[in-house]
Formats: structure tokens, sequence, C-alpha cells
């Protein structure tokens, strides 16, 4: 019998993959990884490695989750070592629980490797701190597309009044509902947000705005996904940091100005 590793990938910089799932990927016989792995991890894997993408888009699913969950087993019991490579953390939205279980369920050993998850290092990069002593001593993990679709499964009255931050997964198909939601509940219209597009990669956008205009920046900037959304006055210290590196910057040109 074989056993299964099911691997958080990161947030997509692949230097925050963590040491332990580093070694999982070389050590793989067969590697299932997702759309949002960085490719740069595969190079990682043995050369005579099996690399099976089981990429998602939205409303487009390349390999159904089924099918995952048998090849997952499959390989178990061929008595290969596997390794189901994510994209963040498997347990964050990554359907790692229903993998484990359906593993457990088969008799085959797996094991949950964590990684690093987006709600917390794409704002990060961006310079947002989820949390923040003054500004948000709480925060949530949200989903922004439910099992239905539409996010009307969530509990807006709870997140708009009990936390600080919200942090919101997969949520820019649904942001014009998402902010209509949380003003509805209780949120103030001139609330900061951020939306932070392939956050941690080369690619990195971050746009900010309000409850109330983010959704016109979204549009004009032509953000999509993947994408973080964050909700809260955190938001602000990232302006806050980039005037002090602005003026830290005019200050060392005027200074080399005076020099030549």
């Amino acid at each position: 019998m074989g056993k299964v590793y099911l691997v958080g990938a990161g947030p997509g910089d692949p230097d925050l993959l963590t040491i332990k799932a580093l070694r999982c990927i070389q050590r793989a016989d067969v590697i299932l990884y997702d759309r949002l792995v960085n490719r740069e991890l595969l190079k990682e894997a043995k050369p005579e490695a099996d690399l099976v993408f089981c990429g998602k888009l939205p409303k487009l699913h390349i390999m159904k989750q089924e099918t995952i969950n048998y090849l997952l087993v499959k390989y178990g019991k061929q008595g290969k070592t596997v390794v189901r490579l994510k994209g963040g953390d498997p347990f964050v939205y990554g359907r790692g629980a229903e993998e484990a279980l359906v593993l457990a369920e088969n008799g085959v050993a797996y094991e949950v490797v964590p990684g690093i998850t987006a709600g917390i290092a794409a704002p990060a990069y961006a310079g947002i701190p989820i949390t923040h002593r003054d500004l948000g001593n709480s925060f949530a993990v949200v989903t922004g597309h439910c099992k239905k679709g539409m996010p009307n499964e969530i509990k807006w009255d709870h997140l708009a009044n009990a936390v600080d931050t919200i942090a919101i997964y997969m949520g820019i198909g649904h942001l014009p509902q998402i902010c209509q939601q949380l003003i509805l509940h209780g949120k103030s219209k001139d609330t900061p947000i951020a939306i932070i597009q392939q956050g941690t990669t080369d690619a990195q956008r971050t746009v900010v705005g309000t409850l109330d205009t983010i959704v016109t920046v979204v549009k004009k900037e032509q953000i999509t996904n993947p994408a973080m959304i964050v909700v809260g006055e955190v938001v602000r210290f990232r302006e806050r940091i980039n005037k002090i590196i602005e003026q830290q910057t005019n200050e060392l040109l005027i200074e080399a100005k005076l020099v030549l």
C-alpha cells in the first residue's frame, strides 16, 4: 500500500513552499496538481514521476472531483507515493477534507501537509496586515462562491458586525452582491476594500476603493480571477506605508540632486 500526501503548494510564489512540501514533491511517484500551482514547483519532481493536471476553471472542470478521488485511491493502492498538490492550503477551500475522507474510507494512508494560504499571504505582499492592534483585532476567511454559486448561504449579518477584517476567496464574480450584502447588514459604504489579483506572483496587481466604489474600480482596471478580496480598516495601512516610502524616495532624490 502506498501513501497519499495532500500538499499545500502555497499562494503562488515558489519560495513560499514549505520544506516538507518540497520533500514530498521530490519523492513522489505521481503528482496530481491544480491550476493555481506554480509550474516551477513541478521541476522538483523526479524525471520518472507522472504529472497529472487536475485544473479547474470557473464553470469549467477539466477533471471532475470524483475522478480525482478515484485516481488518488487507485495510485495509493498500487503502492505509489502520491502527492495531491493544491494551491494555498489543502484544507482552506481546497476540498482536501473531501479527498481525505475518500482515502480513509478506502483504507489508503494519507497525510496533510499544510501550505500558506492566499488569504494571509496576498494581503501581506500588498502591504496589508490581516491583523493590526489599532485597525483590526479579528479576521474571518470566507468564500465568495458557495456550492450553489451565489454567496447567499453566508451569514453576512454576522460577518458585517462580528469581525474587523474579512478575507474573501473566489469572490470577484459576485463582487457587486458581496458589497451590497455587507452594506445592507451594517458595514459603512466607506469601508476600505482591496482586491489583490494573482497575489505573491510576478503578475500581482492591487486595487483599492470602498464598498461603494470598488465594483467600478475593478471594471475599469479589468481585474479578474484569481484574486483575494480584503475588507476592513487594515487596508488603509497600505496607503500609510506607501506614503512613507514615497516621501523617503523623494528625500533621497533631492539629496542626490544636491550632491550632483
